[in-house]
């Protein structure tokens, strides 16, 4: 400490904390929102049940300019090996441009069936909930560090894991449109360690894919209109 009494170390941590209280407290539920009305961010959808004490979440929504019965498509062909995520495909496909059209093979999943969550195979998401043109749940339970997948459903968790949903809830808007609302769900341990993760990382990463899927999903929509 200086004989001034300034202690720069001091002030560095009074920075950084005072910074972390306005990006919890203003910053983050609009975040974890983008897009959502307080009617959307408070309704329960299915799949919400799947993680009961979840110690994350967001909801977030757009409206996309055709009716459900056209969304539909291009969301159950979702998947690394299929359609891809329509999303920022350097980062989540393996680099190889997401589908720009539909494809009849994938137009039929099923509850329990896994879609690729990276090229290699090696993670997935299961499909949870199915509701054709309404809802459609998508689970991933891996363990931590490492990412590996385990079954939720066994009766046993990992001492370090994710278990998470990512719902896609469709409902017809005026003129013929789609109200899209996309909530996710997490619990995590240890959430000393996951916590600080989720906020200055898995949740503006989530932010930034999911506006570009937004982006991409109304751009194939237009397109065939």
């Amino acid at each position: 400490m200086r004989r001034d009494g300034f202690a720069p170390g001091r002030t560095l941590g009074l920075v950084a904390a005072t910074s972390l209280a306005a990006l919890t407290t203003f910053i983050r539920p609009r975040l974890l929102t983008w897009g959502a009305s307080s009617d959307e961010v408070a309704r329960a959808y299915p799949g919400d049940e799947l993680v009961p004490n979840a110690d994350g979440s967001s909801t977030m929504a757009t409206t996309l300019p055709a009716p459900p019965a056209e969304v539909w498509p291009w969301l159950v062909q979702m998947g690394c090996n299929r359609g891809g995520w329509y999303s920022w495909d350097r980062l989540d496909n393996g680099g190889h441009p997401s589908a720009e059209r539909i494809v009849r093979a994938w137009q039929s999943p099923e509850v329990g069936q896994r879609l690729d969550a990276v090229p290699c195979g090696e993670a997935w998401f299961t499909v949870a909930v199915l509701d054709p043109q309404r809802t459609l749940v998508l689970r991933s339970a891996l363990t931590l560090p490492f990412g590996h997948p385990f079954d939720p459903l066994a009766g046993s968790e990992p001492g370090a894991y994710v278990d998470s949903i990512w719902g896609f809830h469709l409902d017809p808007a005026a003129g013929g449109r789609t109200r899209l609302v996309v909530r996710t769900r997490s619990r995590s341990r240890p959430r000393l360690l996951t916590r600080p993760m989720d906020v200055l990382f898995w949740e503006p990463a989530h932010l930034v894919m999911q506006t570009r899927q937004f982006r991409n999903l109304r751009m194939r929509l237009s397109a065939r209109a």
